[in-house]
């Protein structure tokens, strides 16, 4: 079965991102084995190793990244949820990206964000970013705009009017979700 993990991209204290995180995840598990993987349980050290990581053959990480690489690299994709932070993904989300070489190579990412704007400047620094660790950012993706707060409960669950809505959140989560699916089981099979 396809293995796709969804990386809650921010720490903070108040933070909206992990009740989004949690409507994302279920939507995805109806059609893949789905983990969740929250940062605040992945604390890393600022990346400052001498070397990018895929270009440093004797890299040694240190253990608490070792543990994020090792996690990462048992998934198939990934679909990591942002908030817009200053026109931008959140530093802790980038940071968990500087730190990794190979485990995302060859794999595709789903990117869903939240903000004024849907998070939509957040979507664009991570379309950026994501060929530097060989990943493949798919062309769908879920711009929030609705406050997370109010549109999405503790237990993960879209107001009903939402849902309701023919070309809301909900269809567009699930156009990204089957695209994910579909990109991670024809890259994985390449990847044979």
């Amino acid at each position: 079965m396809t293995k796709i993990a969804v990386v809650v991209g921010s720490t903070r204290e108040g933070r909206m991102t992990d009740k989004l995180a949690k409507w994302v995840a279920g939507e995805v598990g109806k059609e893949s084995e789905v983990e969740v993987l929250d940062l605040r349980d992945y604390p890393m050290p600022f990346f400052d190793e001498p070397a990018s990581p895929r270009y440093n053959p004797n890299r040694t990480p240190v253990p608490e990244v070792k543990k994020w690489l090792d996690k990462v690299g048992e998934f198939d994709g990934y679909v990591l949820v942002t908030p817009e932070y200053n026109r931008s993904t959140s530093a802790v989300l980038k940071n968990a990206l500087d730190v990794l070489d190979y485990q995302m190579e060859q794999k595709p990412v789903a990117l869903v964000a939240h903000g004024s704007t849907g998070g939509a400047q957040a979507v664009a620094t991570l379309r950026v970013a994501l060929p530097g660790v060989g990943a493949i950012s798919i062309p769908q993706a879920l711009f929030f705009s609705d406050g997370v707060g109010d549109a999405i409960d503790e237990a993960g669950v879209l107001k009903a009017e939402l849902e309701a809505k023919p070309y809301g959140p909900a269809a567009n989560l699930k156009a990204a979700v089957g695209a994910l699916k579909w990109y991670a089981d024809a890259l994985k099979t390449a990847r044979k």
